[in-house]
């Protein structure tokens, strides 16, 4: 039947999701000192990178379930007086991101995945990422060709899907963040897959 997945499919579907648990279960399994040592390690690289100097709009996040804190880096950039923002939930349809500005004192509201995000209302202008200039995103696993694994929903893949019709790069550039025992040997490409510009570890940053 017409848009019925090929059984031959499941196989790599049933793999990215054990490898999604195995990495999800290593990254909570940190504790407190190695979170902040790798969290202050990879926030100077990308701190010290060109690609972060020359950005002036920068998308972070907030992280859950044992993602790598960019709250470091995201206190540098206030200071050196870069426009931050989060990602924001579209409708519950819509699977798609918006970003709104994050300062010290923007209020806070938890979404329907218990995240939080910008507290915001109906009708408040929300940035669409044609007008950033880098997304931070964060990793579950990835491979030096910069193929990517996130937490499976796809927001990400959908909001920047546009990125997959240029014939040129342009704005805005992607840097993944992860640990580096989140890399891969080989992971697969899908279609709708978004490709990164370089990905950011404690170990450094892996230009693709």
């Amino acid at each position: 039947m017409w848009g019925m997945p090929s059984l031959l499919s499941f196989k790599p579907m049933k793999q990215r999701n054990q490898l999604r648990q195995k990495m999800r279960q290593q990254r909570r399994a940190l504790n407190e000192a190695e979170r902040e040592q790798a969290s202050l390690a990879l926030c100077e690289h990308i701190a010290g990178s060109r690609l972060f100097q020359n950005s002036r709009r920068i998308a972070f996040y907030l992280p859950s379930d044992g993602e790598i804190d960019l709250l470091p880096l995201l206190h540098y950039a206030w200071q050196t007086d870069k426009q931050c923002f989060l990602p924001v939930l579209g409708l519950r349809n819509s699977r798609r991101l918006w970003f709104l500005p994050y300062q010290a004192d923007t209020p806070l509201i938890p979404n329907r995945f218990g995240i939080p995000e910008p507290l915001h209302a109906n009708g408040e202008r929300r940035f669409k990422p044609h007008g950033l200039d880098l997304i931070l995103l964060p990793l579950v696993a990835f491979d030096q060709q910069g193929n990517r694994l996130g937490m499976g929903g796809g927001y990400y893949d959908r909001t920047l899907s546009f990125l997959l019709h240029r014939r040129l790069w342009l704005k805005p550039h992607l840097l993944g963040t992860a640990y580096s025992f989140q890399q891969q040997t080989t992971l697969p490409a899908q279609s709708w897959d978004v490709p990164l510009h370089a990905i950011a570890t404690e170990t450094g940053i892996l230009r693709v």
